[in-house]
């Protein structure tokens, strides 16, 4: 059932606002130690990417070569950012720029084959860490904390999308 502002006032001043509380201090904390980590996963820190390098990979490998409109269209996001966003991947190999194949004048951005392999050791890596951090859960917990990080994700970007902010973009990413 969807929210509106006034409903989710009534949750805060007649709910718990002690649990809203705690909910949002966690998100808190999870954001920071996040960009800490990077969530680079475990081993040595050349596991590690940038959050806008790897969510820009993976979409390229999910989607397969696209112009930088389409990529930015995909994720959410403005095409300037985009841009400068895939120039440091270019500058070091991970995507390659070629020629649309029905306009030679249009970019396409590809996935190289060291960005394929880079991605997929980052992914590795990043399964690794969420085996180690939920070692101990069972599999149906597992399953429902990434079915409400997935919910709360979508309605986050969701309300970015009403209020016309540009966000991320609206599917989960590892």
């Amino acid at each position: 059932m969807p929210t509106t502002p006034e409903m989710s006032m009534d949750m805060t001043t007649v709910g718990d606002t002690g649990l809203l509380d705690t909910l949002q201090h966690e998100v808190a904390l999870f954001a920071r130690r996040a960009e800490q980590t990077r969530l680079g996963g475990v081993g040595q820190v050349r596991n590690s990417m940038d959050r806008a390098a790897y969510l820009l990979l993976n979409r390229l490998d999910k989607e397969g070569p696209m112009g930088v409109k389409a990529l930015a269209a995909s994720m959410g996001i403005d095409s300037s950012t985009v841009t400068r966003q895939v120039a440091p991947l270019v500058d070091t190999g991970l995507v390659k720029r070629t020629s649309h194949p029905e306009d030679g004048r249009a970019v396409v951005l590809q996935l190289s084959p060291r960005g394929q392999a880079r991605l997929e050791e980052v992914r590795s890596s990043r399964r690794q860490l969420m085996a180690e951090l939920t070692h101990d859960w069972e599999p149906d917990e597992r399953e429902a904390f990434c079915g409400l990080l997935t919910r709360f994700n979508t309605a986050l970007s969701s309300r970015m999308a009403a209020q016309g902010v540009p966000g991320p973009e609206a599917q989960p990413e590892a």
